[in-house]
This record gives structure tokens, C-alpha cells and sequence, in this order.
């Protein structure tokens, strides 16, 4: 597999995630896994998993060609590839804000509707900042938001204030992801573009705060995280293998 990146790129396997390594691709893998056992095979270029040393920083194009061993109805846990700050570290205290730009999938019952009107889980081409001021302005009022979203018209209202405020951007993917496609992610000081097989599927002026890692994992979590209040987190059992192959993989400044 061709590999053209600006650091090191490490492997991380737990629970009995594989990493597999050919010639032609390296496939993330998962074998069935038992319930409450977490799962996760993972490529990442930060330099040190404590420290959380990111390289990356726009301008940067991240291109790759993936696929999946199943449709959204077969996949369970978590997937994608992309850039982001991994919020939690081992032995860390206070988790990160998050922030991120990069192709996610979520199965049931992981939902996470920061976009309005995009649904929670499935195949999607997202950014999110949670560390942007303007949020942090709004942070101390998120109870009293939670309760006010719970009626429809109000969480009409509110939610795109809150969405601006975070950041974020989000599109729902409709492909064969069991097909091989190509992946682009251009990622500019303040701008993302998100392509497929070269055809532009998200355009936003909303970019992450750098510096940033790249990651490409798949794994058995959930969370549910909505704008109504549910905050839910847990592990799924996986009943059979699933993988992400991952091939052409480059990362390079623009």
C-alpha cells in the first residue's frame, strides 16, 4: 500500500482488533467480539498517544481509497478516516473538546444529530469544533437548552444557533460502501471540502481549530449525544467480522 504522509503512521489494535498490512491495503479489522468488551483497530500519526503531539495543520489535502466488508444495515460500532484531536487519552483527567473533519459512520444506537436535519448515525462527511468560543459562550446554558429542545418548534429555532456556534457541518452519504471509492478531504485554514470519486459532496466555510491527527479506526462504540439531553455511551457485541481496508493513503500540504 502506497503511504505518503508527514509523520509516522502507528497501529493500535485492542480487544482483538487486527491491523493487517499487504501490498495492496491494509484492512482494519474486527472479529466477533463479546458484549462489554470494547474493540478497536486503528492507524493514527500522532506521535504519542499521552501527549497528543499533532502534525497536521491546513493547508492539507487528505486522499485515500476504502471500503467496507458490509452496508450500514451489516456494520456495527463505529468507522471512518480523516482528522480530528482524540478527545480522551489514556490516564487523562479532563476529556478535550472535540474537533474534527472526516468521513464517519455510525451504526444504531449511535446518534449524534449535530447538523439539522441530517440524521444522527450512517455514512456522513462531517466538521465539528466544540472548542470555538462562540460555544463556549453558550456552554453554561445547555441545561436549560436541553429542556427547551424537547418541543419541536423550539428545537426548529434553537438548534441552528447551536450548530453555528460548534461549528458544524454535516451531509449524509448514500453509496455502496462495499465498493472501493476514493476519499478526499481538502482542509483549509477556513474552509473544509469533502469529495468522493471526485465529485463534491460538502463545501464548508466552517474549519477545525489545528493542529489536528489523522486517524482511520473501526471499532464497537456508540454514543448518543442530542440536543434534547439523552447522553448515553456504551459497546456493542459484534456477531461477525468487519473490516475497512484502506489503500493509497496520502496526506500532504497544498
Amino acid at each position: 500500500m502506497r503511504l505518503r504522509v508527514n509523520s509516522t503512521v502507528s497501529t493500535l489494535e485492542i480487544g482483538g482488533g487486527i491491523v493487517e498490512c499487504s501490498a495492496e491495503c491494509v484492512r482494519l479489522h474486527l472479529p466477533p467480539v463479546p458484549e462489554r468488551v470494547y474493540a478497536d483497530a486503528q492507524l493514527y500519526d500522532y506521535a504519542n498517544l499521552r501527549r497528543a503531539d499533532y502534525p497536521n495543520r491546513p493547508p492539507l489535502r487528505l486522499s485515500l481509497r476504502a471500503r467496507f466488508s458490509g452496508d450500514e444495515s451489516a456494520l456495527r460500532g463505529t468507522a471512518g478516516f480523516g482528522f480530528w484531536n482524540q478527545p480522551y487519552m489514556p490516564r487523562q483527567l479532563v476529556p478535550r473538546l472535540p474537533r474534527y473533519a472526516w468521513f464517519f459512520f455510525g451504526a444504531p444506537p449511535h446518534n449524534m444529530p449535530f447538523a439539522y436535519g441530517v440524521r444522527g448515525n450512517g455514512f456522513k462527511a462531517a466538521v465539528g469544533d466544540f472548542s470555538r468560543l462562540a460555544f463556549l459562550s453558550l456552554a453554561p446554558f445547555a441545561p436549560l437548552g436541553f429542556l427547551l429542545m424537547r418541543r419541536p418548534a423550539l428545537y426548529r429555532r434553537l438548534w441552528r444557533a447551536a450548530q453555528w456556534a460548534i461549528g458544524v457541518a454535516e451531509v449524509s452519504l448514500a453509496l455502496d460502501m462495499t465498493a472501493w471509492h476514493v476519499y478526499r478531504l481538502d482542509w483549509l485554514p477556513r474552509s473544509v471540502c469533502f469529495y468522493v470519486d471526485d465529485a463534491l459532496v460538502l463545501q464548508t466555510p466552517r474549519a477545525p481549530r489545528p493542529p489536528l491527527g489523522f486517524v482511520a479506526w473501526i471499532d464497537n462504540q456508540y454514543a448518543v449525544i442530542t440536543p434534547q439531553g439523552d447522553l448515553r455511551f456504551g459497546v456493542v457485541p459484534i456477531r461477525q467480522a468487519q473490516w475497512l481496508e484502506i489503500a493509497d493513503l496520502d496526506i500532504a500540504s497544498l
